[in-house]
């Protein structure tokens, strides 16, 4: 409140005159008949008695006449104010409200220590959305786009105001990572098509998607993209824990701090940042939020392990030995504040370890001019997915032999002999996953070796009547699918109608050929590819889409369960079971677990997912047989670099911050009414005194 606020209310302490108006006020001396009197000389007399309230109700109404003047006096300096869009012309608006609920929409400004009791940047970005939201007007159409990864549609498109209101009661935060550019995208779909002529989305996020250096957000020329809150902006600095595992009497600790924001002013960056304004980010390197602090290994209240964070720290792996007789339940925390506070503890969970992926490939026949191991390795190592690769010389007869590995590779095998089919085959219904390339080896098997149940059918080997796939045939490939459209393969596998029955086909040639095929089996999965990797065969080992392809893999290996460490908003597939059952285990700082949260399993395709958007400890029940789990923290999303945002997308035009309140006439009209009631209640006083006159 500023000074000429604050004095304009000070004029409410005037309340006090009619107060002393009413207890000064003077009567006339009662008088008495007194005989004897007449024989004295009449006086003036020297004092007059003080009378009490008499008249309660002028009292009152002088009082909040009084009160209403310094509200009138001061209600122009009052600046209560809300987020609202210009409109042009007063027309009708198709909006989309795209809310980020990522891990860092969690971080508090300044937030660290004592400012983490303050207001999280998603709970003003949720204010924002409803202060919008309440500003629809009949005719307009809005939607609801959750920018965590991954990007999710809360609400389509709709003229029902008030389900909007609903939708964004029901968003809470989340610990996923951050997907601006699905979001946006998610929110174009939803506009696209909508009878207003004014189409706008509105983000309302930090910016902090992992990725400072891409393009500037921006719209586009047939939807405006508006991002005006720039307070929610991220700055600051944030340790966090991606990952606490037990390895018999060691305990691993992933540690990743914020990275340097001394990104240079450009053009795509707010002009409070260009200027140097208290909204650009400081150029702190994220060493400083490690400074002074350290990792402890906690069991209940007791510290059984600490380590000291290094100054400069910016990711690594700790180590801290365990003392003997260690229980089984365990916490990482760090000590100190930063930004967010949820990513600094995490359970640790035995023999987590990394996804591991066996990898069956021929390097005679898949190799590099320029040398190494084959492309396949080369590319699930540079793809960094948190997986072990294990190359192997052949497939294991044995399924217990499999049972260590989540997937398993295959490139171009000549066939399996009967034992290799039925251990792979029992492998993969208790819910592994297997990538078969099939190429002219696998089309000259030898007698009794052979795919089947895996690849039912025959595969044969012929030239390739198609230079390449087509790519509108290719979504689950991404982006890159455009990449194989050429490829120009010298042959090309080729199977009976069998082997798509049953099956999802995710990919085709341009001649409508299977090229990629998805078929379930059991519990797992099976994808098998009608071209092997070799690099003398085709080049498709070397195009983006293959990166596209292992990335896919390795992901439905780990949602599968291969693996019992989960990013928050990834999900969870389980193929084959028939009573599922998820619970988040909550966590007591001084007890270990406490209370449980079940999570709602979701069927899609008549497939059974979960996507457990909060990292913690979860207990998973599958067909009665349970088993531990932990979700972690996006690595990404402790990256507290800001995206650029266009100087268009903060255009003054879209919106801004406009007065919700203006309670001048009212008040004015209560003072006439006031006004009112004093001169009638004045006029009935003067009454009732001359009536007591002419008694007396």
């Amino acid at each position: 409140m500023s000074f000429v606020t604050l004095g304009a209310l000070l004029v409410a302490l005037l309340v006090g005159a009619p107060i002393a108006a009413h207890l000064l006020r003077r009567r006339r001396a009662e008088e008495r008949p007194f005989p004897p009197a007449r024989l004295v000389p009449p006086t003036p007399p020297t004092a007059r008695r003080r009378s009490l309230l008499e008249d309660r109700a002028l009292f009152a109404t002088r009082a909040v006449s009084v009160l209403a003047l310094a509200v009138l006096g001061a209600t122009p300096l009052l600046r209560c104010t809300h987020l609202s869009l210009s409109r042009r012309a007063g027309a009708s608006v198709a909006l989309a409200i795209v809310v980020d609920d990522s891990l860092s929409m969690r971080a508090r400004p300044g937030g660290d220590g004592a400012e983490r009791a303050g207001t999280s940047r998603f709970e003003r970005a949720l204010t924002a959305a409803r202060e919008l939201a309440g500003g629809l007007a009949p005719g307009d159409a809005a939607a609801l786009v959750l920018a965590g990864a991954p990007a999710r549609v809360a609400l389509a498109s709709t003229t029902n105001l008030a389900a909007v209101a609903e939708a964004l009661a029901e968003v809470t935060p989340s610990d996923r990572a951050t997907d601006l550019d699905g979001a946006l995208d998610l929110a174009r779909d939803l506009l696209r098509g909508l009878p207003q002529s004014d189409k706008r989305i509105v983000l309302l996020s930090d910016l902090a998607d992992g990725a400072p250096g891409a393009p500037p957000i921006a719209g586009t020329p047939d939807i405006a993209t508006w991002v005006p809150l720039q307070e929610l902006e991220a700055a600051g600095q944030d340790c966090g824990i991606v990952r606490a595992d037990r390895s018999s009497q060691k305990a691993r600790v992933r540690v990743v701090c914020t990275a340097a924001q001394a990104a240079a002013p450009g053009p795509g960056l707010p002009a409070a940042e260009r200027d140097g304004g208290a909204a650009a980010p400081a150029a702190a390197a994220g060493a400083s939020a490690a400074a002074g602090r350290s990792l402890e290994v906690r069991a209940g209240d007791a510290v059984i392990g600490k380590v000291a964070l290094d100054p400069a720290l910016r990711a690594e792996e700790l180590t801290i030995d365990l003392p003997s007789g260690t229980p089984e339940f365990l916490i990482a925390a760090l000590t100190g504040g930063d930004a967010i506070a949820e990513d600094d503890r995490a359970p640790i969970i035995s023999a987590g370890g990394p996804l591991s992926i066996a990898v069956v490939v021929d390097p005679a026949t898949t190799h590099v001019e320029t040398g190494g191991p084959p492309p396949l390795e080369q590319a699930l190592s540079a793809l960094d997915l948190d997986a072990q690769i294990r190359p192997l010389p052949s497939v294991p007869e044995h399924a217990d032999e499999l049972a260590a590995h989540a997937g398993l590779i295959v490139d171009d095998a000549p066939g399996f002999t009967p034992e290799v089919r039925r251990s792979l085959a029992a492998w993969v219904e208790r819910g592994g996953v297997a990538l078969l390339t099939l190429g002219q080896r696998a089309a000259a098997a030898p007698l009794g070796a052979g795919f089947e149940p895996l690849v039912p059918g025959v595969v044969r080997w012929s030239a390739s009547p198609a230079r390449g796939v087509d790519p509108a045939t290719a979504g689950w490939l991404g982006p890159s699918a455009a990449g194989l459209a050429d490829v120009a393969p010298r042959g090309r596998a080729t199977l009976g109608a069998e082997a798509s029955e049953g099956a999802e086909v995710l990919a085709r040639w341009s001649d409508g050929a299977p090229f990629l095929v998805r078929r379930p089996l059991g519990r797992g999965v099976v994808l098998f590819m009608t071209l092997p990797l070799s690099t003398e065969e085709s080049d498709v080992a070397l195009r983006p889409a293959f990166l596209s392809l292992l990335d896919g893999f390795v992901g439905a290996a780990r949602a599968r369960g291969g693996a019992r460490r989960l990013a928050a908003g990834e999900t969870w597939t389980f193929d084959g079971y028939r009573d599922v059952k998820v619970e988040r285990v909550q966590v007591d700082r001084a007890e270990g677990p406490a209370g449980r949260e079940a999570l709602p399993v979701a069927e899609v395709e008549r497939r059974l997912r979960v996507s457990p958007p909060l990292a913690g400890l979860y207990e998973l029940t599958l067909d009665g047989e349970r088993s531990t789990r932990v979700v972690s923290v996006p690595e990404r999303e402790i990256d507290l670099r800001p995206r650029r945002v266009a100087e268009s997308a903060r255009a003054a035009e879209l919106g801004g911050m406009s007065a919700s309140i203006d309670g001048s006439p009212y008040v004015a009209l209560l003072l006439l009414a006031l006004l009112a009631a004093e001169l009638l209640l004045r006029a009935l006083g003067g009454r009732r005194e001359a009536a007591e006159l002419r008694a007396g």
